[in-house]
């Protein structure tokens, strides 16, 4: 038994269509209009409404069940979404009807009340998956940029505080099974399967409701900093420079120095601010993708044995202790990262501050143009991740110079680059 409120009901599985006919039209992915698109449902209130597998806001779906097992919060609550418009306007862009563009966020996800109004005013629970918002950040980087004469407030992008001014979308990971399959190289069936199985059985429609193409995966989102003028993104003419960044909680929040996380992350936002102030627009997109998407206790059990190996910390067998505890070195996997760009309306990235080879190939493949790549100067680097940069240079991250060679690696443990 379940509780709405204070009232008893059935509990009724979703393994099989609810009775009756849905008022919602079934979603046709890369349709050329939201309308005939139509919304993305997966809301508790309504089963008869659902048309997809899963529920909004990823993970934090167990924090909403947690709230309503305590009696917090009522189940039957809808969001009251006034005053809550996004303060930028960003598309619709071309890319948005293309089905093979964008297939792990829904590109309407942040104009449901401008596109889906009548379905709302019919009482259709129907939730935002990208919200924007205005905000300032405030890093002591910047501050010290300022201080060195690296950057110089003008009132508009970066302040006399040393703030900058960002407008900011949040974006929750909405899968169109077909697309995701198709740039996994694998057949939708195998897709469901795995995420099913790997999911502890958690998700039985992925195997038994095959009309529902897609899914709201369990994991986390992505968010864009914009500085400059979002419209300026999708114009080709106007320079932009951008990172692609996934979330390393200990560098990036905390300054742990055995990786050049935070470094790259905060010379990133240094580059945006003075490109935007020259004229162009800078983006950072900040993915939740812990530890390579290992997570962040694989990843500190590798730190533990890439320092207790005999030999100690070495660039050889970087990539190698993590493979041995984790199976895999990386489940990143870059095929889905350049959506949230197509979603933008981006075409081509004049200075992309990355030096990772996977980022650039999957941004360039998904048709994309980079100008420039802009690479960590050395300066930045820790002394404890000269180690890590030695075996990414070596396994194909870009530079300016020569790579390292593979098989020297073991000798250069801790040197400089």
């Amino acid at each position: 038994m379940s509780t709405d409120g204070a009232s008893p009901r059935h509990i009724r599985l979703t393994s099989h269509p609810a009775p009756g006919s849905s008022p919602v039209p079934p979603l046709r992915w890369g349709a050329p209009s939201a309308a005939e698109r139509g919304p993305v449902i997966g809301t508790t209130t309504s089963r008869l409404h659902r048309n997809v597998v899963g529920t909004h806001s990823g993970s934090y779906g167990v924090y909403r069940a947690l709230a309503v097992a305590a009696g917090s919060l009522n189940r039957q609550h809808r969001a009251d979404l006034t005053n809550t418009a996004p303060t930028d306007s960003i598309g619709p862009h071309p890319q948005w009807t293309d089905a093979e563009r964008i297939v792990s966020i829904d590109p309407w996800g942040a104009k449901v009340a401008e596109a889906f109004g009548p379905l709302i005013d019919a009482g259709i629970d129907i939730r935002p998956s990208i919200a924007v918002t205005k905000a300032h950040i405030d890093m002591p980087e910047i501050r010290t940029a300022i201080a060195f004469q690296r950057l110089v407030p003008d009132g508009r992008v970066l302040l006399e505080n040393g703030s900058a001014v960002v407008t900011k979308a949040a974006i929750e990971p909405v899968w169109w099974l077909p697309g995701v399959a198709k740039r996994f190289g694998c057949s939708e069936a195998d897709l469901r399967r795995a995420l099913f199985e790997e999911t502890g059985g958690m998700y039985p429609e992925l195997v038994t409701r095959t009309d529902l193409d897609v899914f709201l995966p369990p994991i986390g989102g992505q968010t864009v900093y914009v500085f400059g003028d979002p419209a300026d993104l999708s114009n080709p003419e106007v320079p932009l420079t951008a990172r692609v960044h996934d979330e390393c909680n200990g560098s990036d929040v905390f300054g742990s120095d055995i990786c050049t996380c935070r470094p790259y992350l905060t010379h990133a936002i240094e580059e945006c601010i003075r490109g935007a102030q020259q004229g162009g627009v800078g983006l950072v997109s900040y993915s939740r993708k812990e530890g390579r998407a290992l997570g962040e206790v694989t990843k500190f059990l590798v730190y533990n044995a890439r320092k207790r190996q005999v030999g100690g910390d070495s660039a050889d067998k970087y990539f190698l202790r993590t493979e041995c505890v984790a199976g895999v070195q990386d489940m990143r996997f870059q095929e889905l990262m350049p959506d949230v760009l197509h979603w933008l309306g981006v075409r081509r990235i004049h200075r992309l501050v990355s030096m990772s080879n996977l980022k650039f190939d999957a941004i360039v493949g998904s048709g994309i143009a980079v100008d420039e790549r802009i690479p960590i100067p050395d300066a930045l680097i820790p002394a404890d991740a000269q180690v890590e940069m030695q075996a990414k240079m070596a396994a194909g991250y870009f530079t300016e110079g020569a790579a390292p060679d593979a098989d020297a690696l073991s000798t250069t443990k801790g040197r400089g680059l």
